[in-house]
């Protein structure tokens, strides 16, 4: 126990770095401390505790009320001497099976450029109709064309043209007449026509074309021929060919070749300048040349 009696504590020494370090410590601790205690808060609105009574006007007002005693969406005027505040009307509520918005009718533009594009379809639809119509008619009219020969056709063309040269006036306003067509002196004409036949039927005769000289040949043609009235031929025209091309080019050389003739009786001058005799030539290897 003595020993224990006489034993002394002695205090460890700090050094100066360690109270340093300490100081240190003890300064973050301080500054963490501060930095964590401090908040910011905004600063909180004032709670008003008063009620705003707002009603709803269902028939609202140009003209608002000088004095308003209730806020509502729309002007409305009171009407009565009542203290109390006016009940709203009850809200209709749609039933679940009905729908709460109604669709919007179609604008009138809208139906406009509709209307307009179903005119406009039925038109394409119109002329791709008459297209097609049209389309269907001439493969039918060209089925039942009929073939028609390159004589025949010659010979409407050669028709057709002596029908038109017939009908034109002449520029001159020459008076060309048919024998057939003479009014006053039709024995005049008649007696003409007979001597001219003679002189073709003759020269035919001594001229007879080698075409029409075969066994058992027929040819005919129509032939009209002007006489001026000197008796010089004005025209020379075939108007229905006999087919064949020699003979009508025989049937002209016997016209030139029978040239000219007598001159136009001064009867005959006094209603016509040309004289048109229109004759039916017939070829035959028997016969020979006939004008009738």
């Amino acid at each position: 126990m003595a020993s224990l009696a006489n034993v002394s504590f002695t205090q460890p020494k700090i050094s100066t770095d360690d109270s340093l370090l300490v100081a240190l410590f003890l300064a973050g601790v301080i500054h963490i401390l501060l930095f964590l205690g401090v908040s910011f808060a905004a600063p909180k609105a004032e709670k008003f505790h008063k009620q705003i009574e707002i009603t709803l006007a269902n028939i609202a007002t140009k003209k608002a009320p000088k004095k308003a005693k209730y806020l509502a969406r729309d002007n409305q005027v009171g009407a009565g001497t009542q203290s109390k505040k006016p009940t709203p009307p009850k809200q209709k509520i749609a039933s679940a099976g009905t729908s709460r918005y109604k669709k919007p009718a179609p604008r009138k533009s809208q139906k406009a450029s509709q209307a307009k594009a179903a005119k406009k379809l039925m038109v394409q639809k119109q002329a791709a109709l008459k297209i097609a119509t049209n389309k269907q008619k001439k493969v039918a009219i060209k089925k039942q064309r009929p073939k028609i020969s390159a004589e025949s056709l010659q010979r409407q063309i050669t028709q057709l043209g002596a029908k038109i040269r017939h009908s034109r006036k002449s520029a001159e306003k020459t008076k060309i007449k048919f024998v057939n067509s003479v009014s006053t002196h039709k024995y005049v004409a008649a007696q003409y026509m007979k001597d001219w036949e003679d002189k073709i039927e003759r020269t035919g005769n001594l001229n007879y074309p080698d075409v029409a000289k075969k066994k058992g040949f027929r040819g005919t043609l129509t032939m009209d021929v002007g006489i001026k009235p000197n008796g010089s031929i004005y025209s020379i025209r075939i108007t229905q060919s006999s087919g064949n091309k020699a003979l009508d080019a025989a049937a002209v050389r016997i016209v030139r070749l029978s040239a000219p003739f007598a001159v136009l009786p001064k009867d005959l001058l006094k209603e016509l300048d040309v004289l048109v005799i229109p004759r039916v030539w017939k070829f035959s290897d028997e016969s020979g040349i006939t004008t009738r």
